[in-house]
C-alpha cells in the first residue's frame, strides 16, 4: 500500500515539475509565434514633382524591401504632378516590385494630380487619406504652348491608353479615370472610392496599416498575396545622399536660383580678381544648379537666352553702353528662364522667380559697373603720368641741373630758371630718370 503511494505521490510530482517546464516553453512558443506575425513595412516619399530622381528613389526602395524581405512597400503621395516619361518611369518600377506595393495619398489636405494620379492607379492597393484629392490629368505640351487638335489627340489618347491598362488590370474604373485625361476631371477621396477608383480611404496611415491586415492582394502578373501586418513595423526609406542633394534641388526654381547666383559669383571673380571666395562660391553654386536642371527637359532656346544674358552683362562692363547692354541682359534673362524648362506648369519657373533674380542680379551688377565707371574717371595715380604736376621742394640750387623732392622720392631734376634750395617745384616732364621742373607758384 505504502508502495503504491510513494508511486502516486512521484508521478504527481513529475506531472508538476513537467508542467513546470511546459508553460514556459508554451508562452515562448505563443510569444514566437505572434513576433513572427508582425509585418515589415518599407515606406517611401513622393513630396514633390515627378522627375527622374523619383523614379531612383523608388527603385532603391523596393530593392530595400525586397533584401529585407518586406510585407509591403508604401508610397506616400503628395504631388501636384510632373514629367510624363519620369512618371512612366517610375510605373514600370511598381509594376515589377516583386513586392506589393501600396499608393497612399496622404496627409489630409494633400494631393495626387495629374501625373500622381497615374501613380496612385499603379499600386497594388490604392488609399487615400480623409481630405485629399486626385485627377487633373490631363497632358500639357512641352513649354506650355497650345497644342492643335490632332497633337492633343494623340497625347491625350496615350496618356489615357496608360491609365485604362492601369485601371483595368487593378479592377478599377478605367472609363472615370480617362475622363481624368480628356476632361481633366478631379476627385475628392470620397468621389474616389465610390467610383472605384480606389480601393478605400483610412483616417491616417495606422489605420490604413490596420485595413491591410489580412487582405488579398492580386499582383500584377496575377499572382494572388495575402498581407500579414499585425503589429506592422515601418521603416521609412534612406535616400542616398546624392538623391537628398539633388530632390531639394530638382525644383527648377530653385535649380534656376543657384545657377544665377553661381553666375554672380563668378562675374564679381570677374570684375575684381583676387576676392576668390565669390569665384569658389559661385562655381559650387553654378554646378549644383546644373546638376539639378540635367534631370529636367531643357528648352535650348531658354538656355541660349540666358547665356545670352550673361554675355549682355560681360559686355556692358567693357564698354558704355549707357545701361542698354544692362536692359538687354534683364529681359534676356527673365525670358530665358520662362522658357528654359520644358514641362506642365508644375515643373516650370515662375515668372516671380523670374523677376526675383533677374531685377537683383541687373541692380548688383549696374553697381559693379559704376564702380568700375567712377574707377576709370579717377586721375591715374601711379606710373609716368601721376608725376605729371606733381608738386615737390627743391633740395639744391637747380642750376639748371639739381635735386628734387617728389612725392617722398628723391630725383635729379632740371630747370630752365635758377630755383633756390627749399623752393616749391611742378613736375612739367618726365625724361627718364630726370625730371624737368618748374618754379611753381
Amino acid at each position: 500500500m505504502r508502495t503504491t503511494d510513494t508511486i502516486a505521490a512521484a508521478m504527481v510530482s513529475f506531472r508538476l515539475r513537467l508542467a513546470a517546464w511546459l508553460v514556459p516553453v508554451a508562452v515562448l512558443s505563443l510569444s514566437t509565434g505572434i513576433a513572427s506575425g508582425e509585418g515589415r513595412v518599407i515606406a517611401v516619399s513622393v513630396n514633390s514633382i515627378v522627375h527622374p530622381i523619383t523614379g531612383e528613389i523608388l527603385t532603391h526602395a523596393i530593392d530595400q524591401a525586397r533584401r529585407q524581405r518586406a510585407d509591403l512597400l508604401l508610397i506616400r503621395l503628395n504631388t501636384p504632378g510632373g514629367l510624363l516619361e519620369a512618371t512612366r518611369q517610375a510605373i514600370e518600377t511598381i509594376v515589377a516590385s516583386p513586392v506589393p506595393v501600396v499608393t497612399f495619398v496622404t496627409p489630409s489636405g494633400g494631393r495626387a494630380a495629374s501625373a500622381g494620379f497615374f501613380l496612385l492607379e499603379s499600386g497594388d492597393i490604392a488609399a487615400m487619406a480623409d481630405g485629399t484629392n486626385t485627377g487633373a490629368a490631363a497632358a500639357v505640351l512641352l513649354g506650355g504652348q497650345q497644342m492643335d487638335p490632332t497633337l492633343r489627340k494623340k497625347v491625350d489618347s496615350d496618356a489615357a491608353a496608360l491609365l485604362r491598362s492601369l485601371a483595368s488590370k487593378r479592377g478599377r474604373n478605367a472609363d472615370l479615370a480617362e475622363k481624368a485625361v480628356f476632361e481633366a476631371r478631379s476627385f475628392s477621396d470620397r468621389e474616389a472610392l465610390e467610383n472605384k477608383l480606389i480601393d478605400m480611404v483610412a483616417l491616417d496611415e495606422p489605420h490604413l496599416l490596420a485595413q491591410l491586415d489580412g487582405r488579398a492582394v492580386v499582383r500584377f502578373d496575377g499572382r494572388r498575396e495575402t498581407l500579414r501586418l499585425f503589429r506592422p513595423q515601418v521603416t521609412d526609406y534612406s535616400p542616398t545622399i546624392r538623391e537628398q542633394i539633388l530632390s531639394s534641388i530638382a525644383d527648377p526654381n530653385i535649380a534656376l536660383i543657384l545657377l544665377i547666383l553661381g553666375a554672380l559669383g563668378i562675374y564679381v571673380e570677374y570684375l575684381s580678381p583676387g576676392l576668390i571666395f565669390p569665384g569658389v562660391a559661385g562655381g559650387i553654386a553654378l554646378l549644383l544648379g546644373l546638376s539639378a536642371l540635367s534631370v529636367l527637359p531643357i528648352n535650348w532656346i531658354g538656355a541660349a537666352l540666358l547665356l545670352l544674358s550673361f554675355a549682355f552683362f560681360v559686355l556692358e562692363a567693357k564698354f558704355a553702353s549707357h545701361g542698354i547692354l544692362a536692359t538687354g541682359g534683364v529681359v534676356s534673362m527673365i525670358l530665358g528662364s520662362l522658357l528654359l524648362v520644358n514641362g506642365p506648369p508644375e515643373t516650370r519657373i515662375r515668372l516671380t522667380t523670374a523677376l526675383t533674380v533677374a531685377l537683383p542680379f541687373a541692380a548688383i551688377t549696374l553697381f559693379l559697373l559704376s564702380l568700375v565707371v567712377r574707377a576709370r574717371a579717377q586721375e591715374v595715380m601711379t606710373g609716368v603720368a601721376a608725376m605729371q604736376n606733381a608738386i615737390g621742394v627743391a633740395l639744391t640750387t637747380l642750376s639748371p641741373t639739381g635735386k628734387v623732392l617728389v612725392r617722398g622720392e628723391y630725383w635729379n631734376a632740371v630747370s630752365a630758371t635758377p630755383i633756390m634750395p627749399g623752393a616749391s617745384v611742378r613736375v612739367i616732364e618726365v625724361q627718364g630718370l630726370t625730371l624737368v621742373v618748374e618754379a611753381s607758384k
